[in-house]
């Protein structure tokens, strides 16, 4: 079976000395957050009666896995980069009081992949166990707070600075001068890319959700 993922050459990386600089650090992280403009993707949940939740995981991981350096992670002590980028979230349990992890399959046909989404959140509702894939590596890690329209995000840490699965929030929701929009924040490993990066991801999700 091979590899989902191969080795990535640092050496020769342009922004090598970067990446060098910032591996060594205690916490390597930066945050970037804003606010996305979706009327566009809210109007066509509304039309088709899909998901929002389900319909903004699945453009934030198309996305994503058009741009290589969010598919970068460190495995042991080597830089690799993977064919494919999933997704983990947390969800409501049934009691809509706690929560747990539920894991997407990035899947190309948006149809699909709500429909598969859906079965995977009901199943995960019902067994509401909090277990993470620590083997995991190919994910993005979602969290979703629809009851704050926040202006910025810290999250829970271990401190690891080889710790390299970006972080994405989504917040509230809301409506201004009958335009949608939503908070979103981005959290990476600066030793994997730079703010550069999370731009171009943050330009390429507004062109498409707005």
């Amino acid at each position: 079976m091979r590899n989902p993922y191969k080795k990535f050459n640092t050496s020769k990386w342009n922004r090598k000395d970067a990446f060098n600089f910032f591996k060594e650090y205690d916490d390597p992280f930066f945050n970037i957050t804003t606010q996305l403009e979706v009327t566009s993707l809210h109007n066509y949940c509304q039309k088709n009666k899909i998901s929002f939740f389900l319909a903004s995981l699945y453009y934030t991981l198309k996305v994503a896995n058009q741009i290589p350096e969010f598919r970068l992670r460190f495995k042991k002590d080597e830089v690799v980069i993977y064919d494919r980028i999933d997704g983990g979230s947390t969800i409501l349990n049934e009691d809509n009081e706690t929560f747990s992890f539920c894991y997407f399959d990035f899947l190309e046909n948006i149809d699909e992949f709500i429909e598969d989404g859906t079965k995977r959140i009901e199943k995960q509702k019902k067994n509401g166990k909090l277990k993470e894939k620590k083997t995991k590596l190919n994910l993005i890690y979602f969290s979703s707070l629809p009851w704050v329209s926040f202006t910025s995000m810290k999250h829970a840490r271990r401190f690891n600075n080889q710790a390299s699965i970006p972080k994405i929030a989504f917040g509230k929701l809301y409506n201004e001068r009958s335009i949608w929009k939503i908070p979103f924040s981005v959290e990476v490993n600066h030793a994997l890319m730079d703010g550069k990066h999370v731009g171009v991801f943050m330009e390429q999700m507004q062109e498409l959700l707005g």
